[in-house]
């Protein structure tokens, strides 16, 4: 039978701090609106309670999870760092250049069930959500966060509707429509627009038929703690290092942000147990020209983002024009000495296909984003010589056909 994690102490709004029982499931803090997370006693707590090297998926890190035991796994999470050391401008400047591929699968490693990072959080969402009896979930999507609640829902026998804008890609429209095909427990509500018109959709129309919000940052931190695994699998010993470290410099593509808060979250929580010190990576926030919400607010030096218009990008995942937890966001590309950098089209386009003549991986336009990003990064010096730079990859080529294909050739 599931349980939650003894360790896990409370809530706390992530602006003004107030904390909430971890008993009942929330959305917003009801004072000020912003995203809730979940927050540890990390006392006296031993290595062999949390950390589990010898699994591979993210409950590796079970103890430092909301839910210790009682949890279904399907695989997800424990992605690997593809050395790219010889890519030309890394050898060039002497700097370190890992990719992590949160898309397909690699041998020895774990596997994404739908072939992005998404699958991390709603796996936690998955298994709160059962653990809690709520057994009607609504998510606003670009689209793989969609394909991921779905695929979980039909696993853990749970309802969900999904709500994705018209021109997200074929196939992960067509990886929901075939599971709503087949479960009448899964919904796919199809809008115009973006995800802003989705989540208007999903308020509208959803939330008071008892739907349970499980948006970006709007459920109770679930989607952090699993976005949170990604961090605790960059700092733990690997083929690079025997010991826990962290790298210089993170480019993260960065839609709603989720993952920014989770793994500094696991930094912070790493530091608390001993395990490094306070020394932190670069963050840094990469966005599509078409919309960059974060880079222009921290351009103009704002506490977040004011309202701007989405645009149209071949990287779907960072169509989103901003979010209650950008200002989160923000603080930590300031704290970390990052920054936010936005890429055209063109560049992005070009350098998916550069890399897959060159090394045959099938990143997503995203990930080909945060590589286009480093010519920049080096002129700014934000990357220098012996620097280890990591690149998240957030999912796979595939899902983004046929929009794509043509970048093959």
């Amino acid at each position: 039978m599931s349980q939650l994690n003894p360790r896990l102490s409370h809530l706390q709004c992530t602006l003004c701090a107030t904390h909430f029982p971890v008993d009942q499931p929330m959305n917003l803090c009801p004072h000020d609106h912003r995203p809730v997370q979940m927050m540890y006693d990390t006392t006296a707590m031993k290595t062999d309670q949390w950390y589990h090297p010898e699994r591979r998926d993210l409950w590796r890190f079970a103890g430092l999870l909301p839910m210790a035991e009682g949890f279904r796994s399907f695989g997800e999470g424990y992605t690997p760092l593809l050395d790219y050391r010889d890519q030309s401008l890394a050898a060039q400047h002497g700097f370190s250049l890992f990719v992590k591929d949160e898309g397909m699968g690699h041998p020895g490693f774990g596997q994404n069930p739908t072939l992005s990072f998404k699958d991390r959080g709603m796996a936690v969402v998955a298994n709160m959500a059962a653990h809690y009896g709520l057994n009607k979930l609504v998510v606003p999507t670009q689209g793989n966060a969609g394909d991921s609640l779905a695929w979980y829902a039909n696993q853990m026998g749970l309802a969900a509707t999904i709500i994705m804008p018209d021109d997200t890609p074929a196939p992960i429209q067509g990886s929901v429509a075939a599971l709503a095909y087949h479960n009448p427990h899964i919904k796919l509500d199809m809008v115009k627009g973006t995800i802003k018109e989705a989540g208007l959709k999903m308020k509208a129309e959803y939330l008071d038929q008892g739907y349970f919000n499980v948006a970006t940052f709007q459920e109770p931190g679930w989607r952090i703690e699993g976005k949170k695994t990604m961090g605790l699998e960059l700092a733990e010993p690997n083929a690079q290092c025997d010991q826990w470290r962290l790298p210089d410099v993170i480019l993260y593509p960065t839609g709603g942000g989720t993952g920014i808060l989770g793994m500094w979250k696991a930094f912070d929580e790493l530091e608390a147990l001993g395990m490094i010190g306070d020394q932190r990576p670069k963050i840094i926030a990469v966005q599509s020209a078409a919309t960059p919400p974060v880079k222009n607010a921290i351009d103009a030096g704002l506490f977040e983002p004011e309202p701007t218009p989405a645009g149209h990008t071949l990287a779907v995942g960072l169509n989103v024009a901003g979010g209650i937890g950008h200002f989160k966001v923000m603080d930590i590309i300031r704290q970390s000495g990052g920054t936010s950098v936005a890429i055209n089209e063109r560049d992005i386009a070009h350098t998916l296909q550069q890399v897959w003549q060159d090394k045959h991986w099938w990143l997503c336009p995203e990930g080909a984003a945060c590589l286009a990003a480093l010519p920049e990064l080096i002129d700014q010096q934000m990357i220098n010589s012996k620097d280890q730079v990591v690149v998240f990859n957030t999912g796979s080529f595939e899902k983004y056909l046929p929009d794509v294909r043509h970048l093959l050739g």
